[in-house]
């Protein structure tokens, strides 16, 4: 992907897609909403992290840094090659506007261990070479991952600084009767994750083939429960016992007094710089194999974090932490040549984030919701933007543009209105307007603004687990023709599509 080119697109995961089986997944409508980005000459997707759910339905708690959620997974495809004789729909059907993930992740995965025992049975000869082979090439995580996973399962769910002592210090010999006793079950992980990639890559093969690319999503962090640490402990702030000693959060601001305090391990950066920043090489280059573009969340953290004692229960007690800095991107920039990344820098931006940001060279966020509280000289207001930026009507941490309008304060609404010169019914047209027609290289807007919803349709609210987060989809019925032509309209006269619209206004 060229950041030298004027784009724009669509912010979506791919678990709010419509479809019968209960969560969006990379199955026909993942195709069809590809095909209708492609007609509103939108050549973004943007997806937030694919990895595997945790704790609060959340994709950014993940047990892995490197394997894709086996939510994901279309089941029809296993259905075509004979591996899954038919797809069971439960009595009760699934909701349509929204992801029951209490229901869906047993019966996805009951649908999804039929298949590896179909595949098992009844695969080709060239599927059985296709499957060895990839697993051969991304061992490095996968081996891990699917021990990992066997070995969680058989513990009940239990977080691996509670399993057996001999496993949990990885005791070679243990590991070695833990293979062989859980051979099945590591099978079907890795089955479930070969799935995961050859759908994945046949969905951004059809995506590039009509000119538009995917951008996807890294969590600076990773779960203290993830294969990632209980496989490389050494890389990080560990106790005896396998638990952080200290956190990852941000400090006190003016949203939030006790600041946030998200759970997450801390980097030992001197291992990881010894290493030359191989693990964050491969981090980058698997994902690079899934998407076009990458968002790495909290860039901030790569100069300068936040560090809280585990003890304490809020982010109020803690210090900065001095991050690597340059030499990691050189490094990850020496193995993969120029990164196509874009640095997710809101939040408390210091001087040494913005020499962090120039000298990478990376595309910085802008947020149109964040611009109307001040005055012209806002950052976020589109007159002041420079062109190596990525501009967002809102994000998924935040309210939709038209749940911001109805809950911003008058002063803020007016001044809105009158910059934007709409009225509450026009304000997501306008938002989107103001994006597109600015001098930022890459403009998106979450499905949920184009469609002009409320805050009732926001994708997640921080600070909280659970409930609706991460689990809105929508509906095809919500999603015309009219946007799709709205949409190319507006790209074409902004300069991010150089072909005029079929259609007229």
């Amino acid at each position: 992907m060229n950041f030298d080119t004027r784009s724009s697109g669509v912010m979506l995961h791919v678990t709010s897609l419509p479809g019968p089986h209960g969560i969006g997944d990379f199955g026909p409508d993942a195709y069809r909403f590809v095909d209708w980005l492609a007609a509103g000459r939108q050549r973004l997707w943007q997806w937030l992290p694919t990895t595997p759910i945790g704790p609060g339905d959340s994709p950014y708690q993940s047990p892995s840094a490197f394997a894709g959620s086996p939510l994901m997974v279309a089941l029809e495809p296993l259905v075509e090659r004979g591996w899954l004789d038919q797809i069971a729909l439960p009595g009760e059907p699934f909701p349509t506007g929204r992801v029951d993930f209490r229901r869906v992740i047993p019966w996805r995965d009951a649908h999804l261990r039929r298949a590896a025992a179909g595949f098992e049975a009844h695969a080709a000869t060239a599927d059985r070479r296709a499957f060895q082979a990839w697993c051969a090439r991304e061992a490095a995580w996968l081996d891990e991952y699917a021990l990992f996973m066997a070995l969680f399962m058989a513990a009940g769910m239990k977080p691996w600084w509670d399993w057996a002592e001999p496993l949990r210090r990885r005791n070679a010999k243990a590991l070695a009767r833990a293979k062989k006793e859980h051979s099945g079950e590591i099978g079907f992980w890795r089955f479930v994750q070969w799935c995961w990639d050859e759908q994945c890559r046949a969905l951004k093969r059809h995506a590039n083939e009509r000119g538009v690319a995917l951008v996807g999503d890294i969590p600076i962090y990773v779960a203290d429960n993830s294969a990632d640490v209980w496989s490389r402990q050494d890389l990080y702030e560990l106790g005896p016992d396998g638990l952080p000693t200290v956190l990852a959060g941000a400090p006190p601001d003016d949203l939030g007094p006790d600041g946030q305090r998200w759970g997450n391990p801390i980097y030992r950066w001197d291992r990881m710089a010894a290493e030359d920043y191989a693990w964050w090489a491969h981090r980058v280059k698997r994902i690079l194999s899934q998407a076009d573009i990458v968002r790495i969340d909290h860039f901030r953290g790569f100069a300068g974090y936040w560090i809280i004692p585990a003890s304490s229960p809020t982010a109020r007690v803690g210090h900065w932490g001095v991050g690597p800095g340059l030499p990691l991107f050189e490094a990850i920039e020496r193995r993969l040549g120029k990164l196509p990344i874009i640095a997710e820098d809101l939040g408390l931006i210091t001087p040494d984030v913005v020499r962090l940001i120039e000298d990478c060279g990376f595309p910085r966020m802008k947020v149109l919701v964040f611009a109307f509280g001040g005055d012209g000289t806002h950052e976020f207001l589109p007159h002041n933007y420079v062109s190596n930026t990525i501009v967002y009507t809102s994000t998924h941490d935040t309210d939709t543009v038209r749940g911001w309008w109805d809950q911003a304060r008058p002063a803020e609404r007016h001044f809105a209105g009158a910059y934007l010169a709409c009225d509450a019914g026009g304000f997501h047209w306008a938002a989107i307007r103001a994006c597109m027609n600015s001098v930022s290289r890459l403009a998106v807007f979450p499905l949920q603004d184009v469609l002009g919803l409320p805050t009732e349709y926001r994708m997640n609210q921080p600070g909280s687990l659970g409930g609706t987060n991460w689990a809105w989809r929508f509906e095809w019925s919500m999603l015309g023709e009219e946007h799709s032509r709205i949409l190319a309209l507006m790209s074409y006269t902004s300069g991010r599509d150089g072909t005029p619209p079929k259609t007229t206004p």
